[in-house]
């Protein structure tokens, strides 16, 4: 997928300054979501369950080789076919395959961020093919032309208006129409395309080694019709999703319901281990299950000595959800697949740190993303490491570096730092607007005034 993180300061600006209706969507979206998975861990030792899902997943991640062999074989013996793509260019090419060995026209597809990433629909359309949506909150912003603005709700920065607006030009509905309405509209439409469809897309939450089964989480059944009613099933799993063995896949599909939406565990959760009629009994199904395990990058990640354990993460959304800088804009200002605290560590591991600053910058380092992390990502310090190559690199502006340099000057300079303190006290305000790093910080704040004595002072008239 393109690309354009270096736009992030525009697009956030823009956002807030022009549409500050998404901020109050996103904010009082996320705000549910905590308030929810507050509840939901509330008669639960959370420690200790992060703490577990954490050392599983990171076994994992140093084992991945055999535990990936270990899930084709299972897979394969069950009758799926099982593909590795190292590039999005690999998926696209084992998608061609199959769209032309089999006159596919229409695709229904379960909502993916995988695929997303890969940029799988826009190769899919210009082979021709039809692609439709199922998800409801992903059917909204397809409709819209819009990317996902969240990974777990794609649609949380539009209102219930946005989306009259949109279904009333599209499929008819009133203008006035009910949540319950929109939906119904959105079913009925959906119905007939699950039921002529040729392909079906999903993701894969887990991926299970033990079994070589694909464990899918939703909250609509979207997802069961685009794996069973289609003919042929294409499954996208990020090599990371793997787990070691089938008893370590119960907790883990709780805590990343409770931790992504405060649910006790997904409505519907899907277990795909081979084709319908194959070796594995399975009744019912497609006629034929493909598996494509994809790196994309993520290989490049696990070496990086420093930032693998990014690859822990469940796709929760919770980050996102506690996140105060990316509650003012919502998703779409990152410009890539992840946004918030997930895409300022996993992005730049990707798609490289040149191409995506300055994400790992748009952060207050809080550390609250990580205090509700399921997996315990350290994701601040991570964050840090990011910036730290940033300035090695000497990616980051030279009016930054300036200004940091200045700094350090004065602060190792005793009678040089006082004086620049009092100066600091009698700026007027327009100039401290215009000083480089507070330039834009001051932007709609009042600038910081020192009262009273400084520190400096008080240590000289010896008062502690």
């Amino acid at each position: 997928m393109e690309v354009h993180s270096r736009d992030y300061r525009d697009r956030a600006r823009r956002i807030i300054t022009e549409t500050p209706e998404v901020r109050e969507s996103v904010t009082a979206a996320t705000r549910t979501f905590v308030d929810n998975r507050r509840e939901a861990f509330a008669d639960l030792d959370e420690a200790a369950l992060s703490g577990w899902a954490k050392e599983v997943k990171s076994h994992a991640l140093t084992h991945l080789a055999d535990y990936l062999e270990e899930a084709e074989t299972r897979l394969v013996e069950r009758g799926a076919h099982v593909h590795w793509a190292e590039t999005a260019s690999d998926v696209h090419r084992i998608f061609e395959r199959i769209v032309e060995e089999n006159a596919v026209r229409k695709v229904v597809k379960a909502k993916s961020m995988l695929s997303e990433e890969l940029a799988l629909n826009p190769f899919l359309e210009s082979c021709g093919v039809e692609v439709f949506e199922t998800d409801l909150g992903e059917y909204i912003i397809q409709l819209l032309g819009e990317p996902p603005s969240h990974i777990v709700g794609p649609s949380i920065h539009k209102s219930l208006e946005d989306t009259r607006v949109i279904f009333h030009e599209r499929l008819g509905t009133a203008r006035d129409a009910s949540p319950e309405d929109l939906a119904a509209a959105a079913r009925d439409f959906l119905r007939e395309t699950f039921l002529t469809a040729d392909l079906g897309v999903s993701g894969g939450n887990f991926l299970v080694a033990e079994t070589g089964s694909i464990a899918l989480i939703e909250n609509e059944g979207n997802i069961r019709l685009s794996t069973s009613v289609p003919r042929i099933h294409v499954a996208l799993v990020g090599i990371e999703k793997v787990l070691p063995r089938w008893a370590d896949l119960s907790t883990f599909l709780q805590v990343t319901a409770k931790s992504a939406t405060g649910q006790p565990v997904g409505c519907f959760v899907s277990i795909i281990q081979g084709p319908g009629g194959s070796a594995a009994g399975e009744p019912d199904g497609p006629e034929e299950l493909h598996v494509i395990l994809v790196d994309n990058g993520r290989t490049r990640v696990l070496a990086d000595p420093e930032i693998w354990e990014a690859l822990r993460c469940v796709r929760c959304g919770a980050c996102l959800n506690i996140c105060p800088v990316y509650r003012q804009t919502g998703g779409h200002a990152y410009g890539y697949v992840y946004s918030g605290p997930l895409g300022g560590i996993l992005n730049p591991g990707l798609v490289g740190l040149e191409e995506t600053l300055p994400l790992p910058f748009a952060s207050t380092a809080c550390g609250a993303c990580a205090d509700v992390c399921p997996v315990r990502i350290p994701i601040p310090e991570l964050l840090h490491v990011w910036r730290r190559r940033a300035v090695e690199r000497g990616l980051t502006g030279s009016e930054e570096r300036t200004a940091l340099g200045l700094f350090a000057s004065a602060a190792t300079r005793s009678r040089l730092f006082g004086w620049a303190e009092n100066l600091a006290g009698v700026l007027p305000d327009w100039v401290i607007r215009r000083l480089p790093m507070l330039r834009e910080w001051s932007d709609g704040r009042e600038p910081p005034r020192a009262t009273g004595p400084t520190f400096r002072e008080l240590w000289d008239e010896g008062i502690e």
